[in-house]
């Protein structure tokens, strides 16, 4: 399904256009280790390119693609490998054993967030401007979104993340009624203030999945 390599296109193609060079870093699945091939975004390299109509290279490390950014031509664009293969892109320690202390834990996390620095200015270092285009982690305060940000001159949103921006916008401020919200997933705890912000102003609000428990 390649529904949201599409979707990122219009932003990238513009990019292109104006004549900058495209450096794309995203997810494919939840992969708890580096590498795992299953989850390797080389997988669908040559996909964007004929998507994008211009040539995508592909950076097996992202923290090590200096000549990679340095070789790149106007009309031509690079594309990071997975970014969840690094730890520090969710700043979550990994291989901490079962039934490791939360003093362990701590040590863990501490340790994962200062590295983390370090990785998110790697990141920022490629690029003049920060483009974010990815509505669906938006939310999360990832190294590639809020970590790279903090360390750019400039911060935009593309146009995916801008028409999704407007259209919940739309949706919840002048509703067609009778405006109905459908909710799920596993954790409440981030979507009470949701929650109680549409209690307010939808006619019906269903809640399923891990929430209703």
């Amino acid at each position: 399904d390649d529904t949201r390599i599409r979707a990122a296109m219009p932003t990238l193609k513009k990019i292109i256009k104006e004549g900058g060079m495209p450096i794309i870093g995203s997810h494919m699945g939840r992969p708890k280790k580096n590498p795992d091939p299953k989850y390797s975004l080389k997988a669908i390299q040559q996909h964007v390119a004929d998507c994008l109509g211009a040539p995508v290279h592909f950076a097996e490390d992202c923290q090590k693609a200096d000549a990679q950014v340095a070789a790149l031509k106007p009309g031509e664009a690079l594309l990071l490998e997975n970014l969840r293969f690094y730890a520090e892109e969710e700043g979550k320690p990994r291989d901490l054993a079962e039934d490791a202390s939360d003093e362990e834990k701590a040590a863990a996390k501490k340790i994962v967030k200062e590295s983390q620095k370090a990785f998110t200015k790697k990141l920022a270092s490629y690029a003049d401007c920060y483009v974010n285009d990815a509505f669906g982690t938006a939310h999360r305060a990832h190294a590639s979104n809020v970590g790279i940000s903090a360390n750019v001159d400039k911060a935009v949103a593309g146009f995916l993340l801008e028409n999704e921006i407007a259209y919940i916008q739309e949706a919840v401020e002048a509703p067609v009624r009778p405006f109905v919200a459908i909710l799920g997933g596993s954790k409440v705890s981030d979507k009470i203030g949701v929650i109680e912000n549409l209690l307010s102003k939808a006619d019906k609000v269903i809640i399923g999945g891990g929430m209703t428990y």
